[in-house]
């Protein structure tokens, strides 16, 4: 298996120039680097104005491996070949390696590349990809490997100490600045750099380590805490990944990272558990959920629990009075959907109040602590309807929050508590069970209780503090306000149902335009398979065919999903006409268009599975990989589609149309993808 890595971004506050000056020091050996003992120049070559220098080295290295597996390798050294193009004129170095020693057996290679700043021209960035393919070891393949990444893993962090050693012993040299590489004056004389000489610094620095900079191993500790090597690349994968696929519609990374925690950095783990989770926000719209719904006076009224402070580790900390809550007139009265969707908002609430906290205390907070008090919970509580909502809602919770919750502290659980954590522990994940603290009766009063985790100053007064805490008390509801059985089933699973976008499978859809200028738009992700897409006119509409006809054009009408086809005598181009050019969508694809009609008739939207070829080789896994074990249906092709009709003077100020489209992952993604990046057919067709 080729295990891979890629760096974050490391950015230097110096010039280029000064960089190359430090970091030619560590030739042709370093003391800063034990187990690189030695280099040797094997060729140099340089251009004929002196721009661009082309060094090839021999270096040895001295493994840190056990004596043993040396001598059964039969050698003490392993030889490398590096290859260096320093390019004067474009401020750039390209850093190629490949191992000489067993490249029969092992593949390692590498590639760094030095090159300037893109927002600061006297910033010089570095970044990093390696990979390394295991074939044969003398039956030591797992042990090598380990070995061997985590020698890679050691390397990269002295690979940065070492350039901000020799920077400093430049500094203290007088070497602080090196004038840039000019072209020679004689166009046949080769001109070298001048030697370096001390100079005043360059213009004042901006602030670095901004949320914006994405790629910067600065930010990544200040905003997402400190990650091993493989760890910041499984993360810079993964989001370039869903750039790849998304169309830069990501998560924001300290999103993607929960994810990544949850599957123990497994990339393809976690990239699945991630497409389901952002399929399902997009599908249900949880993005605007904080926006959009209005949390009834009932649940204002009779949810026991609330936001309260930060727990010592800066995290926020949610407390819930389950104990004083009436769950039976809860769910009799709001129905599961109500309480499904309290819960949702106190979870996006949390995301908020994270990078809040994050940004007061100046150190990662991804989590929140959540204080359980069951003071006065008994069989009641135990309700089967109440019951069966809860292990819903921890199943939605677990699938789309995960590594979310830092502590659980569960106080005075009574006997009763056993049967309920019977119930519910099997649906919670193993890493989430680890969090859970348990305190019966007063013990959480005494060392070791509730003032190793809250400051005694929050604890709240009805635990025995002196702080207020603004929850409400709950008490029984008012059986006035339960609803009738049938209410409850009519309103049963509408999260899972109720949205603007429907997901089906391959199809086509019909409209009837009856005015010129108007302009249809669509918006549909395909979660299984490729398609073509097409867009054709027609001046009248199709008819329905016998219920055996089998056509190549499937095609649902306003009143019956995929009740009629296209008639098969239809002559492209005689019987209805192509208005926009085919447009392949991938599997993965977000995709946006419009289209304003030149003529009144019918419009056919055609979604049409396509057999694409073999791809070439990726690094990573196509989005098929991904998503191809979440379909269990025998259908080839399956999408989720949203579709609407506006007159022309309404376009631009829809807030469902391209011009200001919202379908993205607005409050997860830091950047979301315009009409106008659409890979679709967004221009108006004329």
């Amino acid at each position: 298996m080729v295990q891979e890595y890629q760096s974050p971004v490391r950015v230097y506050k110096h010039p280029f120039e000064l960089i190359m000056a430090a970091y030619v020091r560590r030739f042709p050996r370093s003391h800063l680097i034990p187990v690189f003992v030695d280099s040797e120049v094997l060729k140099e070559t340089q251009s004929q104005d002196g721009a661009t220098l082309v060094t090839e080295r021999r270096c040895v290295i001295d493994i840190e491996a056990p004596r043993l597996l040396k001598r059964i390798a039969g050698v003490d050294y392993l030889y490398f070949l590096q290859k260096n193009t320093l390019n004067r004129r474009e401020r750039t170095l390209r850093i190629e390696v490949h191992n000489e020693t067993f490249s029969n057996r092992v593949v390692v290679r590498e590639c760094c590349n030095y090159t300037v700043h893109p927002e600061n021209e006297d910033w010089t960035c570095f970044e990093q990809t390696a990979s390394l393919d295991m074939k044969s070891f003398f039956g030591f393949e797992s042990t090598a490997e380990k070995l061997a990444m985590k020698q890679y893993a050691s390397s990269i962090k002295k690979g940065k100490e070492m350039i901000e050693y020799y920077l400093k012993e430049l500094e203290e040299e007088g070497v602080t600045y090196i004038p840039r590489w000019t072209p020679p004056v004689d166009p046949g004389a080769a001109r070298l750099q001048p030697p370096p000489c001390s100079a005043a610094a360059g213009p004042s620095e901006p602030a670095a380590g901004s949320p914006d900079d994405k790629l910067d191993a600065d930010y990544i500790r200040r905003y997402l805490g400190d990650l091993t090597p493989l760890q910041e690349s499984c993360l810079i994968r993964l989001r370039q990944w869903l750039q790849e696929t998304h169309k830069g519609k990501i998560p924001k990374d300290q999103h993607v990272l929960r994810f990544l925690r949850a599957r123990d950095f497994n990339l393809d783990k976690a990239r699945e558990f991630l497409c389901q989770s952002l399929t399902w926000r997009k599908q249900h719209q949880v993005d605007f959920l904080l926006d959009t719904w209005q949390r009834p006076q009932l649940l204002q009224d009779h949810y026991t629990g609330g936001w309260h402070h930060h727990d010592r580790d800066g995290r926020p900390l949610y407390i819930l009075r389950l104990g004083q809550m009436d769950t039976k007139g809860l769910v009799r009265a709001s129905g599961e959907e109500g309480l499904l969707r309290q819960v949702l908002s106190i979870n996006e609430e949390g995301l908020r109040q994270c990078e809040e906290n994050t940004r007061v205390f100046g150190r990662p907070i991804s989590c929140w602590t959540c204080l359980v008090d069951l003071e006065g919970l008994n069989m009641r509580h135990l309700w089967r309807p109440g019951v069966k909502a809860l292990l819903r809602i921890i199943e939605v919770v677990e699938a789309n929050y995960p590594e979310t919750l830092g502590r659980l502290l569960i106080l005075r659980a009574p006997r009763v508590f056993p049967v309920l954590w019977t119930l519910v522990s099997p649906l919670i994940d193993e890493n989430t069970r680890k969090k859970f603290l348990v305190y019966a009766g007063n013990d959480y009063q005494g060392p070791g209780g509730l003032v190793d985790y809250i400051d005694k100053e929050i604890i709240p007064d009805f635990l025995g503090g002196d702080c207020m805490c603004d929850i409400p008390e709950g008490g029984l509801v008012p059986k006035s306000l339960y609803r009738t059985a049938e209410e409850l089933e009519s309103e049963e699973n509408r999260l899972l149902t109720d949205s603007i976008y429907k997901s089906l499978f391959i199809k086509s859809m019909l409209i009837e335009i009856n005015e010129a200028s108007s302009v249809i738009t669509w918006d549909f992700d395909v979660s299984k398979g490729d398609v073509i897409f097409h867009l054709y006119h027609s001046r009248r509409a199709p008819q329905p065919p016998k219920k055996d006809t089998l056509g190549a054009h499937g095609l649902a009408s306003p009143g019956a999903a995929n009740a009629q086809v296209i008639d098969r005598n239809w002559v492209l181009g005689q019987d209805y006409s192509m208005v926009e050019k085919a447009l392949t969508c991938r599997e993965g694809e977000s995709v946006q268009g419009s289209h304003v009609t030149r003529w009144p008739g019918f419009y056919i939207l055609q979604w049409r599975f396509h057999s694409s070829p073999a791809c070439s080789a990726s690094s990573l896994p196509g989005v098929d990989d991904v998503l191809a074990s979440l379909q269990v249906s025998s259908h080839k092709c399956k999408m989720m589609y949203y579709t609407e009709v506006l007159a022309s003077h309404d376009f631009r100020g829809s807030m469902t149309s391209l011009g200001s489209s919202h379908s993205g992952f607005s409050q997860l993604s830091a950047a979301t993808t315009s009409s106008s990046q659409s890979h679709a057919s967004s221009t108006v067709s004329r």
